[in-house]
Order: C-alpha cells, then structure tokens, then sequence
C-alpha cells in the first residue's frame, strides 16, 4: 500500500532480606558476593514455595501470582511481578520436583505451586502470520503509572497470549507513596527515578528467571509499552535502557543482576558463568507518552502562542506563553532536528535510497478506513449500503475531512490489539489509564502525611472559586488521568494565576528555592528531573538504544505537546533506531488503536524487519467497505477548511494543525510545573517535601521578566 507522507518543519521496576541498602559506599568483595549470592537466590523463582500458577481455559494460558521483583524492597505491595505464559509453551506445573508435569490445563482445577515444564518444541503462529517458540517470544512489559502515580501489584493480563508473547505486570513506587523509616518516621517515596527503576527491576528479574529456564521467552525481544504516565515510563524505559545513572538505585532495591564492586564500579552479571542481564528493552510502544516533562511547558506554551485565536484566561498566562515560546524556539534551535538517512542508516522517507537529509515525516494513509464506521452525505443523510461500496479513496477522503463520518466500534473501544497496556485481557483486568482497585490513600496507607510537609503541598486546600483542589491534582486519580481538575490553576479554564500566593515575589521565592534544592541532588548527587529527561539519554554512549519505538499521539492532544514526541522521535532517528511517530487525526489523550493497527501487529512487524529468518508481517490491505454503520448522525471533526486533499497529497500548514490541537487543551500555562503545585511537581518532591517546582526554564523566565510579569500575577479575573 502506498503511503502517503506529510513533511512538517519546526523552525521555531516475598521475600525480604536483612542486607544493607547498597549505594551509600563501597563494599568489601566478600560481602558482595555474600549479597549477589543471596539476591539470586531470593530472586530465583524456583527457590519461591509462595508462588502459584493459575490456568484460564479461554485465553489458554497460565499466570504466575504476584512476587516482588527485588530482595529488598521499600514498599513490597508496589514492587512486585506477575508473568502470563502462553498455554502453547507449556505442558503442565511440576509439583513435586521430579521435572515432569503433574497438573495440565485439562486436569487443572485451582492455584498449584510448582514450576513450569516448559515445551521447547511448541509453536504459536498467530492471527499476523508471525511464529514463536518458547524461547523466541517477545516479552511485553506494561509500564502503569498513570499519572506518574503508584501502581500496585496485579496479575498480569492474558491479552497477548494469542498472538505468543509472553506478558509482564509490574508495580511501581509513584509520586506522594509513603514509607517508614527505622525510627517509625514516614517520609516521602516513589519520586523520580524510583517509578522508573521499579520497572527497569522488573525487567531483570524476568530475564533472569527466563535464563535460569524458570520462564520462556528471550531477553533479546523485550517491548516496553503504556498509556499516559505509563506511555511516558515505556518511552522512558528505552531511552535510558541499562544506563548507569539508575544502576544505585537498582543496587539499593536489591535487583538482580546489578551489583557494586569493591572499587565502586557495578557488574551486570549473574552466576558464577558471569551471565550479562540488562535492564534494557529491545522496542518500544508508547501511547500518549507525557514526556519530557523538562520541556513540557515551554513547548506547550509554545503551541498555544502559535495559535493567535487561543484565548488566555488571564494577562499574566498570556505573557508568560509568549515569553516561554521564545525560551522555546532557542532551545529548540539548538536541537539537532535534521535526520540524515545515511547517517542513521534508515530509508526514512521509502523512496528506496538512503541518500537523503530528512526533517520530520507524519504518515497519513488516504485508503485505510474502518469496516464499521457510518459515511454521511453533504445534507447529514446515512448513505446506503451500495453508495459506500462505491466510494472512491478521494471521496472517503473529502467526507473524512468534513467530519462526515461516525466512528464504529473499532474506531472508538478497540484498544491496541494484542492487549492494551497490561489489562485488556479477558480476565478483565484494569486498562492503563485506571488507577487498580484497592489503591491507598494518596497521602500513605493510613491518610497521615509526614511531619514537617510544607503548607500548600498537599491536597484539600481551596481555589478561589471555592473548589478543593483533590485527588485528580494531587495523585493522579480523577475523571481522566492526566487531566487537571477544573478548579485548579493547572486547569486551562482556570481564572486564577494562584491561589497560594499573595504575591510575585512569594511565588519566585518558591520557585527559586525548589529547584535549587533540585540541582543540589539527591543522595546519589543526581537531578531527578534530568533523570526523568529520555532526550538526555538517547543516543549517549552508556545507554543501550533499542532497535525501534513507535510513538502514538492524538491529533487533538490536550494533555500534551506534540513536540515533545517530535524531539524524542528525531533523537531516536539520529541515535540509529527506527523511530516512528503517529498523529492520529481523531484522537485525543491515550487513543485507540484505530484502521487496522494494533500493538501486536507492530511488534510482528518489527520482529519480521529485525530477526533473521522470521516471517514478513505487512498490514492487511483495506478492504472496500460495502455495509455503513448504524450510526444516526455524523460525529467527525470538519477539518476541511486547512486541510485539503489533492491528487493523494495531503497539505496544512503548522499553525493551522497547533489551532486544532490547542482547542483540546486541558492545561494552562504553566501546566506541568504548576505555580500552586499540580501533578507533576508531585513527581519531584523529596524526602520531606512532597511536591517541589522543577523546570529552570519556567524559572528562568520568571527571573528575567519580573517587571512585566509581577504587575499583571493575580491582577485580573475574566
């Protein structure tokens, strides 16, 4: 199928052992290999009496419960893993250690302990064409951490045991957990980078029990992939894949596979044969992903002030856009936003060579359509069966950009095939975006937050409109995660500049010293927020970079900046990995897998391109739609008035395609690094601080306009 291109320019991570946290200094060799021997012991599912496998007839294919996935975990009930195995690979659970299976997915009646028996010689072709065995699986990892919160342990979802992948559930520390410290006193936990290490954790500890031959699948063809926070964790995951700014963290948590030398260097081995594990991934899908946050509000704002029909709530939002836009562009100058093919050794744009300079491709494709949508004539009339059979890719074309259509079912509920982001399964468990059942209380497991939290930094202080700002803002929970709450200053309906602040100069004071701390590091010297940067790590010489990622945004993003994926997509090209990013004309924050893709299909398709003698795995071509959908009127956006379709080529300009955006918008401006604090601040809290301001570039215009800015913060309300 031919594909048509879009050019766009921008100029402008059961058992807990009694071992010392490890980081703090370096340790002796025998201790060391006193730990190693005990985290692999601890970490070694066989070892593991607690564990069950649970078989579901309708998916056939076994889960493993929940079991921490470090030997020294903070909090157990958010760093555990649970791993679904295709039924196909398996011939029953050994229970009595003789190796051979004693109960089958035919005789299975109830949880059993034991070990998987693992069949070598078992195949799985699935619905794409694509083949796996045991040992040739993909194994797909769902980062959670919607809204960069906490999530907690579940089983892992059967979804994508029908097309062969082996399927991994892990939780994470978040934003405002909280934790006990020796003298019984609660401090803050779960800031960056610990959510991120959590997963990178997970990911050694399945690798390691698929070398023991405790698990099947490869630990060459791990795909990260989430929603949202989650979408920007799995983005995240392979940016910064086995780099050795998290390997402290690992160490401290008691992963497996990273240890201190005695020298202070780290070893990534295993066993006395010296075994490499990594905590890297092989691909990447991303849906949404709300990263970098570091320059989330200087691109943002620069969206907003592209489009000169945008209504600021407030004088102050206004200038402060205008002032970030320009902090914008000259931070984005000084990106590299030009591709060479031949650098990059990748036919970016398909015309068959690898000669070309190429700046950023979107693809469009003008015949791929919905079986079940519902086609609408110029006068809003359900056309009939027979017109629809009838129309040509042009006319398809022309009634899609004047909103003449309303979505089926596949358009509107079908999530990434192959199983959405851990939790589209048919066991029902939580898609991404849903905060799991039985989630604490944000401020800890008892509702009480740590002496000596700052006034304002936590939830159920009020707005001016009276409102409380609650959970939404604070942990992540609400309506739709990652959309701020209507009564608050994050929100882009917001009237109101602050609401704890009485003046500019309190507001800058708070800034200046937040971020200060920021740079002061952590306890390992690091700037979380840098740590929490992908574009800092793609490409460098320490990070391992995955072999392709593919980003998937809505054209009508309100909670993020599409440029923001723009950069990471031209880092990823410039770094040597097949990058691709996805604008999906109709959707909005964290969009469904629409007109015929679907997560497995792209992990089949990568598997083919990359892995030698493996099957070649295309879309299948669309087919003519001869049935309309049942719709009774037409809910398509008209676009038609900046976008025009000719001859298969697809022209708007960049503004035009920033005004449709903006008017999703559900941030103001700031809307990440909130001046009442908002989601994400939480994510950069310390210890005894919950949330703490923490993007320079905010900062950096708040200093440099002080004069303009101070008159018109909390002057006005329209």
């Amino acid at each position: 199928m031919k594909r048509k291109q879009i050019t766009a320019i921008i100029t402008a991570m059961t058992m807990v052992l009694g071992i010392t946290a490890c980081g703090a200094g370096n340790v002796s060799a025998e201790q060391e290999n006193k730990e190693q021997t005990e985290i692999e012991s601890t970490l070694n599912i066989s070892n593991n009496d607690e564990i069950t496998w649970s078989y579901d007839n309708q998916s056939d294919s076994w889960t493993m419960s929940v079991t921490c996935a470090v030997a020294n975990p903070e909090l157990p009930d958010y760093q555990g893993v649970s791993v679904n195995v295709p039924g196909a690979y398996i011939k029953g659970i050994d229970t009595d250690g003789d190796g051979t299976e004693d109960v089958t997915g035919k005789t299975y009646s109830e949880e059993v302990n034991g070990q998987l028996v693992i069949d070598d010689s078992a195949k799985i072709t699935n619905a794409n064409g694509q083949t796996y065995t045991a040992s040739t699986a993909p194994v797909i990892i769902n980062t959670g951490a919607a809204g960069y919160s906490v999530q907690e342990n579940q089983k892992a979802s059967s979804g994508n045991a029908a097309y062969g992948y082996i399927n991994v559930a892990c939780g994470n520390r978040g934003k405002q957990s909280t934790a006990t410290d020796e003298n019984g006193e609660k401090y803050y936990t779960g800031d960056a980078p610990l959510c991120l290490v959590d997963q990178k954790n997970a990911i050694r500890f399945v690798k390691y029990n698929i070398i023991l031959g405790n698990l099947p699948g490869n630990i060459e063809y791990f795909v990260s992939t989430g929603g949202s926070g989650g979408g920007a964790h799995a983005a995240m995951v392979a940016a910064t894949s086995d780099n050795s700014d998290y390997f402290p963290y690992e160490v401290e948590a008691g992963a497996v596979g990273i240890y201190q030398n005695e020298d202070g260097t780290y070893s990534e081995t295993i066993g006395s044969e010296d075994t490499e594990i990594s905590d890297g991934v092989w691909g990447c899908v991303a849906y949404s992903a709300i990263t970098s946050l570091q320059e989330a509000d200087m691109a943002m704002a620069f969206e907003y002030y592209l489009d000169t029909d945008y209504e600021f709530n407030t004088d102050f939002q206004k200038n402060l856009a205008e002032y970030l836009s320009q902090e914008y562009m000259e931070y984005i100058n000084d990106q590299n936003l030009r591709v060479s093919e031949s650098t990059v050794d990748i036919d970016i744009n398909g015309d068959g060579d690898k000669d070309d300079v190429v700046d950023l491709t979107i693809e469009y494709d003008g015949e791929k359509y919905a079986d079940d949508w519902t086609w609408f004539d110029s006068d809003g009339n359900a056309l009939s069966d027979e017109s629809v059979s009838q129309l040509s890719t042009e006319e398809k074309a022309q009634a899609f950009l004047e909103g003449r259509y309303a979505k089926g079912e596949s358009g509107q509920n079908a999530g990434p095939g192959g199983g959405m982001p851990d939790g589209n399964g048919p066991d029902g468990n939580k898609m991404p975006g849903e905060m799991p059942d039985g989630i604490p209380d944000r401020n800890g497991s008892d509702g009480e937050k740590p002496e000596g939290a700052p006034a304002g930094s936590m939830p159920g202080r009020e707005t001016s409109d009276g409102n409380a700002q609650d959970d939404l803002v604070t942990s992540g929970m609400g309506d739709e995660v990652g959309t701020p709450d209507a009564g608050t200053t994050q929100s882009a309906g917001t009237k109101t500049d602050s609401s704890n602040y009485s003046s500019y100069e309190e507001m800058l004071e708070s800034y200046e010293s937040d971020i200060a701390s920021i740079e002061d590091g952590d306890k390992y010297g690091n700037n979380i927020v840098d740590l929490y940067n992908p574009i800092n790590y793609i490409g460098d010489e320490d990070t391992e970079s995955p072999t392709w990622t593919r980003i998937v945004m809505g054209a009508s993003e309100g909670d993020m900046s599409l440029f923001a994926s723009m950069n990471m997509q031209i880092a990823w090209l410039n770094s040597g990995t097949d990058a691709k990013l996805e604008w999906q004309w109709d959707g909005g924050h964290v969009p469904s897998e629409i007109f015929g893709e679907s997560l497995a299909l792209y992990v089949d398709e990568m598997y083919g391109q990359y892995v030698e003698g493996t099957a070649e795995v295309t879309k299948a071509e669309a087919q003519t739609q001869t049935e309309n959908g049942t719709a009774t009127e037409a809910t398509g956006t008209d676009i038609s008035s900046w976008v025009s379709y000719e001859n298969g080529e697809v022209n708007f300009t960049l503004k035009d395609i920033v005004a449709y955006r903006t008017k999703g918008a559900s941030k103001a401006t700031p809307g990440f690094d909130v001046v009442d604090y908002g989601q994400e601040t939480y994510e950069f809290g310390s210890s005894t601080q919950d949330a703490r301001h923490f993007d320079k570039y905010v900062l950096k215009v708040l200093q440099e306009n002080v004069e303009t800015l101070s008159e018109l913060f909390n002057s006005e309300e329209k």
